[in-house]
């Protein structure tokens, strides 16, 4: 007899997202970690955006910028690193393996391929060199414990060596080697990044020697990360994981059976939860509001967003690379966007009004001072800046 999948409608996607995400006020957190434990990964490609995304989650965001700091570059229990669509995030330091084993390890190797090829186009040094100076750079790194690429390249002087990139073309440019070999070895997992110089938004980043993991299956890493991820943000589609992930379709139909997924009804078509997960919330979520960073996991977890996301907002909250920007949060939905202004304030604007009263104004203001007092005299610029960020800011 055939089973027809649950149904789980929009409403009760949202109610997951709010509590899982720990984005209500029942649900903040004590720690970093925890909020990072409960999304799986945060983004880490603008700095910024790690600290934001945890201060929105904190019961006590006055602690955001010392605790996080304190969890990255001292304690070291969360951990910046390459990931899925070969992204920077900051993950809990017990995922590195699995995160490095299932995505990592595949995108490493397109990474250094392209690198050789690349310098044997341009007449570079080869492959024998390449890896002298790679020596070279992990053992001046391991002495320092944390440098820049410039305090490397005083101990490794071949890392300022360039060679010209795509010559004649319309996009040619000039590559260093310590900006492309310094990513090669981030991608393999054999470097990190450490504490930035300067404040928490800078993007002047150090280097350290990755810690040592153990060496995992792929395919046991790729099953561990999808039942984390569906646990956190199930449930989703074969088209969201798949772009989630940065796998191959056979990849996530396979992980999805190794970990015994259950399969639901989504508006959009066939979704999944993680096994045991089909019973809905215990109750609904209560009424919430948030404003989450550029870039921010929650804003960027699915493909198809339709659900939270309405379809006639994306011109305003979207660079041209698919980058979300700063986004206001009502009940599940976006419903605006949000920035700081060069004295401090921050404003925001509600961009669907038909999902905002009274009630969601008051609790949009709330959540827009909450952000103002930690930040305090911190002035932040998303990295990927979209049209309504840039108007609110001025």
């Amino acid at each position: 007899m055939t089973v027809t999948p649950r149904h789980i409608a929009p409403a009760e996607r949202r109610t997951r997202l709010a509590l899982r995400h720990r984005l209500t006020a029942s649900t903040r957190a004590g720690s970093p970690e925890e909020i990072a434990d409960s999304l799986v990964a945060l983004h880490g490609t603008d700095p910024a955006t790690v600290y934001l995304a945890v201060g929105a989650r904190l019961a006590d965001p006055s602690g955001t910028v010392p605790e996080t700091a304190r969890a990255l570059y001292e304690d070291r229990t969360l951990v910046r690193m390459h990931g899925m669509r070969h992204t920077v995030f900051v993950f809990p330091a017990e995922l590195t393996a699995v995160v490095h084993a299932s995505t990592g390890l595949a995108v490493a190797a397109r990474e250094r391929a392209a690198l050789l090829k690349d310098m044997a186009k341009a007449g570079a040094p080869d492959a024998v060199w390449l890896k002298e100076v790679e020596d070279a750079t992990l053992a001046a790194l391991a002495r320092r414990g944390q440098a820049t690429a410039a305090e490397l390249a005083e101990d490794e002087p071949r890392l300022r060596e360039q060679w010209v990139y795509a010559p004649g073309k319309n996009y040619e440019g000039v590559h260093t080697v310590s900006t492309r070999l310094l990513r090669v070895l981030g991608v393999e997992g054999k470097i990190v990044r450490g504490r930035p110089l300067g404040g928490w938004t800078s993007n002047q980043l150090r280097w350290a020697v990755a810690s040592a993991h153990p060496e995992l299956d792929v395919a046991e890493a790729q099953s561990a990360l999808l039942r984390r991820w569906l646990t956190a943000c199930g449930p989703a589609t074969e088209a969201d994981l798949k772009w989630w992930t940065g796998w191959r379709v056979t990849e996530v139909r396979r992980a999805l059976a190794s970990i015994g997924a259950e399969r639901v009804a989504l508006d959009e078509g066939v979704g999944y939860v993680a096994a045991g997960d089909l019973a809905p919330p215990s109750g609904p979520a209560e009424p919430w509001a948030a404003l989450l960073p550029g870039l921010d996991p929650t804003a960027m977890g699915w493909q198809q967003r339709d659900w939270y996301l309405p379809p006639e907002l994306r011109p305003a909250l979207f660079d041209g690379s698919g980058n979300v920007g700063p986004t206001v949060w009502w009940n599940g939905r976006v419903v605006g966007s949000w920035a700081q202004r060069p004295d401090g304030e921050i404003a925001w604007r509600v961009l669907d009004r038909t999902a905002v009263g009274r009630e969601a104004e008051a609790a949009i203001g709330v959540a827009a001072e909450r952000v103002r007092e930690w930040v305090g005299a911190t002035r932040v610029t998303p990295r990927f800046r979209t049209p309504v960020e840039r108007e609110l800011s001025a």
